[in-house]
C-alpha cells in the first residue's frame, strides 16, 4: 500500500518568491493570484501546483477540445457529421488530387500563423507545453499509488482463505508498509520466530511495570507474539497488524500520513526487542553476565584503526545495522571499500609519522545476521529538499566478508595495494582506448578505423569531373525541371503519370505533338512525395580527380593504417578486459573464501523521498525461491525479477535495506524438531499453549464466518434461480410486442449477412415444412416428465420441465423464440424459426470469438461454442443447432410447438449425403470427452485444494492423459495442459513429502503406508512423467528419487533397510512402460449448470499455474 508526505520546508517570504519564480519559469503563467492560489492549494508542492495550474488551463478550450475530436472521428471514418464546424478544414489526402497536399501544407501554416496571432505562442513552445504536460499527468498517475489507502477486505470470506501452508500476508492498516516489509523479513528468521513466539515476560514486572520502557515494551512483545503465531497458524491469507502498529506508532509520534522510514523503524524495533529480552536475561541469569538474544543475533563489533593528528588509536566498536553510501558505487563491494576506509590512511602503513589524519574499519565480530542499510536519500541544498539517489548498486546472493575481517588485515592491504596499481593502470589504457575510439580534434568525434574507412570510401568513389553546383540550371523551376511548358492541347494527363519509358521512347512516338515536345523530358524529383533521388544525383561526394597511381598508393596505406588500428583497438580492449578479470578475481582464492554470508531478503523501495512503497524479497531455502512480501500478496518470484527491482537504474524502485544471515550457521534458518518423535514442527505445533488458544479461537471465528457467507449466498443462488425461471417463462409465453421495441442482436431486414447458417442455406432450409400431426410430441413430453416425477418422488413434474428449460441450451432457444414473435405473427412459423435460428447462432458466436477469464469457458455451455471454436464443418453446426430446436421439451406453448414442429420438418428434409453422420457422432464424442475430461479435472483440482493428495492423483492423471488425447486434434479441444500438468506434479511430489514423512518416522504402521502409497500411487504414475520428457517432469521425478536415496548413507534399523532395499529399484526404474495402473475413476453426474459453476468456482481459486493457458 502507498503513502504520501506533502514537505513544506519553510513559509517564509524568500522561500515563497522561490517557489513563485519556479511556477512562472515551468508554466508561463505571469498572473500573481493565480500562481499564490496554486502554492496555497498545493501546500507548497510544486509538481502540484504545476498539476493544478494545468488542469485550469486546460479547461478553457473546451469547445475546441470537443471540436478537435469530432474532426479526428470524421477524418477516420471518412463521414461528415451534420453541423460540425470541423468539415469545411477536412482534407481527404487518400485521393490522386496532387493540390491536396499543397492545400494541406498551406492550411497548417495558416492555422499556425492564427494560433501565433491569437495566443503570442510559437508551435514549438506550444510541443513544449504538451510535453510537459503530459509528463505531469504521467507523474500524477504514477503518484497515485502513494496516496494513503485503506485496506478494505473482500467480503467473500473464500477470497481471504489461505490455501493450504502458503505464506500469510500482513494487511495495510494505513502506511504501514514499511511494518510489514520488515517484520516479515525478521519472521522468515526461523531463529527469531522461535525467540519471539517462546518469548515470556519476567515474573516481576507482570504485576506492575517499573517505568514507562517496561510498559510500553511487554504489551508490545505480547502483540508480535500475536502477530507471529497468526501468521504461523492461521486460515486467513492476511492478518491484520493494527494492534502492534499503533504502539509503535504512538512511539514514532508523526501522523498517519508521514512514511515511515525503514531503518528508523528497524532501529527501534531492535531497540524495544533487546530491552524485552534484557529483561528476561537479567531474571534468567544469577550471578552471571546475561547473554541478550537480540544482541548476539544482530550485533557485532569492528576494530577502528586510525591516525588522528599523526597520532595511532585503535577503538573496538558495536554495530547493528551497518550504514553504507550508494552515490558514486556500482556494486556493495565497492560501498563495503569506502566505508571501511576514511580519510588519508598512508601513513598506517608507513613507518613515519605524518599528520595526515584517516582511519579504517576491520570486522573482528560479525554477526549471524549482518544488516546493511544502503543510504540512497541526500538532502539537496538547491532545492532545500531530500532527493533519492537512484543509482543502479549491484549486489550478490552470496557474500563473502573475509576481505573485511581483522584477522585478514594484512593480505587485504596488500591485495587493495595490488589492485590500486592495476586500476592505475587500466586507467592509462582506458585512455589510449578513448583516443582510438573517439578521434579528431572537433566537437564531433569518430572511431579512427570508420575515419579511415570513410576516406577509403571516398577515393574509390567514381571521380566527378564536374562542381556539384555547375550542372544546376538555376532558371529552372525547382526540382529539375526544364524551363519548357508543354502546349495546352498535347495531353489532359499528368506529367508524372506517364510511365519511364514511354517518356524516353523514340520521337517518331510523338510525331503529333509540337518538336518542343519531342524533346526527352527530366524527371521531376517533387521531394514532399517521392523519397528516392534523381538518377542523375550522385549517391555520396567523390573526388575530381584521381589517377590509378595515386588511389593505388592511398589505398594501401589506408588499409594498412586501417589494420594496425584495428589491431591497437583490439589489444588494448584485450588488456582491459584481463585487468577487469584481474580484479574481479583478486578474492577468489580459497583463503578469502571462507566467511560466507547468504542473502536472505532484500527490503525495496518504490517512489521518492517523500512518497513511496515498500515491499520484501525472502528466500526461501525449503523451496529453493524468491518470495515477495507486498502488504497481503505473497506470491513466487524469481532473482531475475528481484535484480529488476532492487539494483535500481532501472525505474523508481531499488533496495533499501539488504540482510544477510552467516552461511555457515544453518539454525537461523532450519526448522525446529519434536525432541521426543523427532519430527518437524510445523504449524500450531510450533506454537506455545497460550498462542494455540489464541490462533484456535481465531480460525473458530473465521470458520463462522465462512460458514454464513456460504448459507448467505446458498439463499442468494436460490432467489435468483427462481427469478430467472419467472423471467424465462415469461419471456417465453409473452405475446406482445414489446420485446420488438428493445435493440437486436440481429435483424433479417438491417443486419449484413454473417457466416451463419443464413447466407446460403442449404436445400432441406430452404425447402417449405410439410404439414403433419404432432399430437404425440406433447404426450411423449408428458410421459418423459411422469416417469421423471416418479423416479425422484420429492420433485414435482413442474419443477422437472423448469429444470429442464433452465438449462443454458433452452434458455438460449427460448430467448431467440421470445425475440422473434413479431415475426411469428406477421408472417407465421417458419420465418419466426429462421429468425430464431439466426439469433441464437449470431449469440453462440459471439461466446465462441469472446476473450474470457479462466473461470468461464462457454465451451461448457454449449456445444456449438466448441463446435464453433474447434472449426468444425458448417453441416455439422446446423445439424447440431436444427436438432436443439427440434427438443420435443419446446412443446409446452403453441408458439414454441410450432417453430419446434419446422425445426423437425427442416431434419427430417436432411438427406443421407447432405450429412455425414459418422463425422457426426464423432464431433458430438469428442463433446462428451471433452465435458468427462472436465468433470476429472474440477473433481480432481477440488480434491487437491482440500489436501486430499490421495484421492486427487487419480482424477488428475486421467484428466491430463484424456486432455492430451484432445489436444492433439486441436488446440481448442481441451483445458490448459500447463494447469494440469503443474497440478498432477505437485499431487506426486505432496505424496512423495508424506510417504517420505512416514518413513522417516519409524514406526510400522506410518512406514508401511508410506510404502504403499509410493508402490501403489506413486511409482506407477512416474512412466507417464518420463514418457513425455517435460524438464519440469523430469526434474520432479529427479526430486523424489534424490529424496529416497538420501536415506541410504543413514544409519537405520535392519527391517527399514531391507524395505528400502526392496522399494529403490522399483523407484529407479527408468522404463516408460506401464506396468500395472488404477481403473479410471467413477464420475460423478453434473448438470450444466453445477459443472460449470463448479468449474468457474476451482478455476478461480486455483488461477492459471504456471502457464498462460489456452
Amino acid at each position: 500500500m502507498t503513502v504520501e508526505q506533502n514537505v513544506l520546508q519553510q513559509h517564509s517570504q524568500k522561500h515563497q518568491q522561490t517557489l513563485l519564480n519556479q511556477l512562472r519559469e515551468v508554466t508561463g503563467t505571469t498572473d500573481i493570484q493565480l500562481l499564490q492560489q496554486a502554492l496555497q492549494v498545493s501546500n507548497g508542492d510544486v509538481a502540484e501546483a504545476v498539476a493544478f495550474l494545468t488542469e485550469k488551463n486546460s479547461k478553457v478550450p473546451q469547445q475546441d477540445e470537443t471540436t478537435y475530436y469530432q474532426t479526428s472521428q470524421v477524418a477516420s471514418d471518412r463521414y461528415i457529421s451534420v453541423g460540425s464546424q470541423a468539415d469545411t478544414n477536412v482534407i481527404d489526402l487518400t485521393g490522386d488530387d496532387k493540390d491536396d497536399l499543397q492545400r494541406a501544407i498551406a492550411l497548417s501554416l495558416e492555422e499556425s500563423s492564427r494560433a501565433f496571432r491569437e495566443t503570442g505562442i510559437t508551435d514549438e513552445e506550444q510541443a513544449i507545453s504538451r510535453v510537459l504536460e503530459a509528463s505531469i499527468a504521467e507523474n500524477k498517475a504514477s503518484l497515485k499509488r502513494t496516496h494513503t489507502e485503506v485496506w478494505s477486505d473482500s467480503p467473500n470470506p473464500h477470497d481471504r482463505k489461505r490455501i493450504d501452508s502458503c505464506p500469510v500476508g500482513l494487511k495495510n492498516v494505513g502506511n504501514t508498509c514499511w511494518f510489514s516489509a520488515v517484520i516479515q523479513s525478521l519472521f522468515n528468521l526461523l531463529e527469531f520466530q522461535r525467540l519471539v513466539l517462546n518469548y515470556s515476560p519476567p515474573a516481576r514486572v507482570l504485576d506492575l511495570p517499573r517505568n514507562q520502557k517496561e510498559h510500553r515494551n511487554l504489551p508490545f512483545m505480547q502483540e508480535l507474539r500475536n502477530l507471529f503465531s497468526l501468521m504461523v497458524g492461521s486460515k486467513r491469507k492476511y492478518v491484520d497488524p493494527s494492534r502492534a502498529v499503533e504502539i509503535l506508532k504512538d512511539a514514532f509520534k508523526s501522523s498517519e500520513s508521514q512514511q515511515q522510514d525503514v531503518s528508523e523503524f528497524t532501529h527501534k524495533l531492535l531497540d524495544w526487542l533487546e530491552d524485552a529480552f534484557q529483561m528476561k536475561a537479567e531474571e534468567d541469569s544469577v550471578g552471571e553476565k546475561p547473554k541478550n538474544p537480540m544482541v548476539e543475533l544482530f550485533y557485532g563489533r569492528f576494530l577502528a584503526v586510525g591516525v588522528l593528528e599523526g597520532k595511532k588509536f585503535e577503538n573496538t566498536e558495536m554495530f547493528g545495522q551497518y550504514p553504507l553510501q550508494v552515490n558514486g558505487f556500482k556494486d556493495l563491494h565497492e560501498c563495503l571499500e569506502a566505508a571501511m576506509v576514511e580519510g588519508e590512511i598512508e601513513s598506517l602503513h608507513s613507518a613515519e609519522n605524518s599528520a595526515r589524519s584517516g582511519q579504517e574499519h576491520w570486522f573482528t565480530e560479525l554477526p549471524p545476521v549482518l544488516t546493511f542499510e544502503l543510504s540512497r536519500f541526500e538532502f539537496n541544498q538547491a532545492l532545500g529538499r531530500p532527493e533519492k539517489i537512484h543509482n543502479k548498486l549491484e549486489f550478490p546472493s552470496m557474500l563473502y566478508m573475509d576481505r573485511y575481517m581483522d584477522r585478514n588485515r594484512e593480505i587485504t592491504r596488500i591485495k587493495r595495494e595490488e589492485i590500486r596499481r592495476l586500476k592505475e593502470h587500466l586507467t592509462v589504457l582506458q585512455q589510449r582506448l578513448e583516443r582510438y575510439l573517439s578521434y579528431g580534434s572537433g566537437p564531433k568525434r569518430f572511431p579512427l578505423a570508420d575515419v579511415l574507412q570513410y576516406a577509403m570510401e571516398f577515393a574509390s568513389s567514381k571521380p566527378v569531373c564536374t562542381s556539384p553546383v555547375e550542372d544546376i540550371d538555376t532558371s529552372a523551376p525547382p526540382g529539375g525541371t526544364t524551363g519548357q511548358q508543354l502546349p495546352p492541347q498535347s495531353s489532359t494527363a499528368e506529367p508524372d503519370s506517364v510511365p519511364p519509358q514511354e517518356s524516353s521512347g523514340p520521337a517518331s512516338a510523338l510525331s503529333a505533338a509540337p518538336p518542343a515536345a519531342q524533346q526527352q523530358r527530366v524527371p521531376v524529383h517533387k521531394p514532399f512525395t517521392q523519397s528516392r533521388l534523381p538518377p542523375d544525383l550522385p549517391m555520396h561526394p567523390a573526388p575530381r580527380h584521381i589517377t590509378e597511381e595515386e588511389l593505388r598508393v592511398l589505398e594501401g596505406c589506408l588499409h594498412r593504417w586501417r589494420s594496425e588500428v584495428e589491431n591497437d583497438t583490439r589489444d588494448l580492449q584485450g588488456s582491459i578486459t584481463r585487468i577487469h578479470r584481474t580484479i574481479e578475481l583478486m578474492y577468489s582464492d580459497k583463503s578469502m573464501m571462507q566467511v560466507p554470508y547468504r542473502l536472505h531478503a532484500v527490503l525495496v523501495h518504490e517512489g521518492q523521498a517523500n512518497a513511496g512503497h515498500y515491499w520484501a524479497y525472502i528466500y526461501d531455502p525449503h523451496q529453493r525461491c524468491w518470495m515477495k512480501y507486498n502488504d497481503i500478496s505473497v506470491t513466487k518470484s524469481s532473482w531475475e525479477e528481484l535484480v529488476r527491482d532492487s539494483f535500481g537504474g532501472y525505474r523508481n524502485a531499488s533496495a533499501y535495506c539488504l540482510m544477510y544471515i552467516n552461511d555457515k550457521k544453518p539454525f537461523l534458518i532450519e526448522e525446529e524438531f519434536d525432541k521426543e518423535t523427532g519430527q518437524i514442527l510445523s504449524g500450531m505445533d510450533k506454537l506455545p499453549p497460550d498462542l494455540k488458544q489464541y490462533v484456535k479461537e481465531d480460525n473458530e471465528q473465521f470458520d463462522k464466518e465462512i460458514e454464513e457467507w456460504d448459507t448467505m449466498q446458498a439463499r442468494k443462488a436460490q432467489q435468483e434461480k427462481l427469478a430467472l425461471a419467472a423471467a424465462a417463462a415469461a419471456a417465453a409465453l409473452s405475446s406482445t410486442s414489446t420485446s420488438t421495441s428493445s435493440p437486436q442482436p440481429m435483424s433479417i431486414e438491417s443486419s449484413p449477412p454473417d457466416n451463419s447458417v443464413a447466407q446460403q442455406d442449404p436445400e432441406y432450409l430452404e425447402q417449405p415444412s410439410p404439414t403433419g400431426d404432432f399430437k404425440h410430441l406433447q404426450e411423449d413430453t408428458e410421459r418423459a416428465i411422469s416417469r421423471a416425477a416418479a423416479e425422484q418422488e420429492d420433485r414435482s413434474p413442474e419443477v422437472l420441465l423448469n429444470a429442464i428449460m433452465m438449462t443454458p441450451n433452452m434458455q438460449g432457444i427460448i430467448m431467440a423464440i421470445g425475440k422473434s414473435s413479431s415475426i411469428y405473427e406477421k408472417n407465421g412459423p417458419e420465418a419466426a424459426f429462421f429468425k430464431a435460428i439466426k439469433l441464437e447462432y449470431a449469440r453462440l458466436l459471439r461466446f465462441a470469438q469472446e476473450d474470457t477469464p479462466p473461470e468461464l469457458d462457454y465451451r461448457l455451455h454449449h456445444v456449438i461454442v466448441y463446435f464453433i471454436q474447434n472449426e468444425a464443418p458448417k453441416k455439422i453446426l446446423e445439424r447440431t443447432l436444427l436438432t436443439q430446436f427440434a427438443d420435443r421439451n419446446l412443446a409446452f406453448d403453441e408458439r414454441c410447438k410450432s417453430i419446434m414442429q419446422v425445426a423437425r420438418a427442416k431434419l427430417d428434409l436432411i438427406k443421407p449425403e447432405e450429412v455425414n453422420m459418422d463425422e457426426y457422432e464423432m464431433w458430438h464424442q469428442d463433446y462428451r470427452n471433452f465435458r468427462e475430461t472436465t468433470v476429472l479435472m474440477v473433481t480432481g483440482l477440488e480434491l487437491f485444494q482440500k489436501s486430499n493428495y490421495v484421492e486427487a492423483l487419480m482424477y488428475l492423471i486421467y484428466s491430463y492423459q484424456y486432455n492430451r488425447e484432445l489436444l492433439l486434434k486441436g488446440l481448442y479441444r481441451g483445458h490448459d495442459e500447463e494447469l494440469l500438468g503443474y497440478h498432477r506434479r505437485e499431487c506426486l511430489l505432496k505424496l512423495n513429502e508424506q510417504a517420505a514423512t512416514m518413513f522417516e518416522s519409524g514406526e510400522e504402521p506410518e512406514v508401511s503406508t508410506g510404502l504403499g502409497i509410493m508402490n501403489e500411487l506413486v511409482v506407477p504414475c512416474i512412466p507417464l512423467l518420463l514418457a513425455q520428457e517435460a524438464e519440469k517432469d523430469l526434474l520432479s521425478v529427479e526430486d523424489m528419487r534424490n529424496r529416497w536415496c538420501s536415506y541410504l548413507g543413514q544409519e537405520m534399523e535392519a527391517n527399514l533397510q531391507e524395505k528400502l532395499t526392496d522399494f529403490l529399484p522399483k523407484l529407479l526404474d527408468c522404463s516408460t512402460e506401464i506396468k500395472s495402473f488404477h481403473d479410471p475413476p467413477k464420475l460423478p453426474s453434473y448438470s450444466t449448470l453445477e459443472l460449470c459453476e463448479r468449474f468457474g468456482r476451482i478455476m478461480a481459486a486455483v488461477g492459471r499455474a504456471p502457464g498462460e493457458g489456452r
